[in-house]
């Protein structure tokens, strides 16, 4: 049996943070995940995938996110356990709350937050005949290592955040993109759709619009494709095919818990996002309320909210006083204060 203050499903980055929120307020985490390691999307979809609304990164990699993170949040010893589905949940009659992975694995808190993200999710794979086919050996629905499609020919479907960020950056490291949509307007951020069409003005991106990718050739592997643009079928030669039409999320056993579920999302309020069950929290973007956004700087905000909470029912009847961190130093509250960098106190006194 692990016990711990706040048992966390979910490692991704809203999961991580949530450790180093806790910690500030002298609180342990544990946190449960079913992928064998931590980070979430950002290590295991898209590691190398930048980031660019990450407060002080005008660009990060995902999977450069997941390492800062932890590194931020080591120092309050959180405990993981990896490779394992939170299967169940009880409640005692004195409020604790115990989780059971589907190895058996039990976990005991008072407070449970859920931060399983999209929960677990499959690509959209587009309808076209014989994919399953090439699948792995010229389509790729997942981008995990950028270096494979250097100096390739590459055509990305897709016109989502996804489909141009990695046109941008596949771009930038001299593959050869081709983006295929089925509309002219793209539904990405109005700076990534800017970018790409600078990209095509400088003759470093296709894009062909509206159209869509109708057969895929080639005996052993992926070798052409067919692209339908006004009733007019072109092949063209390529290396790679990566359909970016997004992830079909489910929530799995959390769905059987009791919450309430909108559209595959977890109910919560705005005040701590806790769901309807006291002491059962939904941070990130496995939560839904009004004006939600699926951000990660959102998932941030949530679980420093949550946690005030979480010390609440955690230490009934015993008051918290907010500090700053500036003040009060990180490391650890050992009594002890952790210096800045030398660049950084540099930057500061500019």
């Amino acid at each position: 049996m692990i016990k711990t203050d706040i048992i966390i499903i979910g490692a991704g980055p809203t999961g991580l943070f949530t450790v180093f929120e806790a910690g500030l307020l002298k609180l342990k985490c544990h946190l449960i995940d079913a992928l064998p390691q931590a980070g979430g999307q950002c290590s295991e979809i898209y590691p190398k995938k930048p980031i660019y609304d990450i407060p002080g990164f005008p660009e990060i990699l995902a999977g450069d996110l997941t390492v800062n993170l932890l590194e931020q949040c080591k120092q309050f010893e959180p405990g993981f356990t990896l490779a394992e589905r939170a299967e169940k949940i009880e409640k005692s009659d004195t409020g604790i709350f115990t989780v059971t992975t589907n190895k058996g694995t039990k976990h005991q808190a008072k407070v449970v937050a859920i931060a399983g993200g999209l929960g677990s999710f499959e690509p959209r794979k587009p309808q076209i005949e014989n994919i399953s086919f090439y699948e792995d050996k010229g389509i790729e629905y997942i981008i995990k290592d950028p270096e494979i499609y250097r100096n390739k020919k590459i055509v990305i479907a897709g016109g989502g955040d996804s489909a141009l960020d990695w046109s941008i950056f596949l771009a930038n490291i001299n593959a050869e993109v081709t983006l295929v949509h089925r509309r002219n307007e793209f539904r990405g951020a109005l700076d990534s759709v800017e970018k790409v069409r600078d990209l095509k003005n400088k003759n470093k991106i296709k894009i062909i619009t509206p159209a869509e990718i109708t057969k895929l050739n080639g005996k052993e592997k992926l070798t052409s494709i067919i692209i339908t643009k006004d009733g007019e079928d072109t092949e063209l030669a390529i290396d790679h095919f990566i359909p970016l039409f997004g992830l079909s999320p489910k929530l799995g056993p959390i769905a059987n818990w009791g919450l309430d579920i909108e559209k595959n999302a977890i109910k919560v309020n705005t005040f701590d996002y806790q769901t309807n069950i006291p002491g059962i929290f939904a941070i990130g973007d496995v939560n839904t309320y009004p004006g939600k956004l699926k951000l990660i700087l959102c998932g941030f905000h949530e679980a420093t909210l949550m946690c005030q909470s979480a010390y609440r029912i955690i230490n009934p009847g015993k008051k918290y006083v907010l500090k700053y961190t500036t003040v009060s130093g990180i490391d650890g509250f050992d009594g002890t204060r952790k210096e800045a960098p030398k660049s950084v106190v540099q930057a500061i006194n500019k």
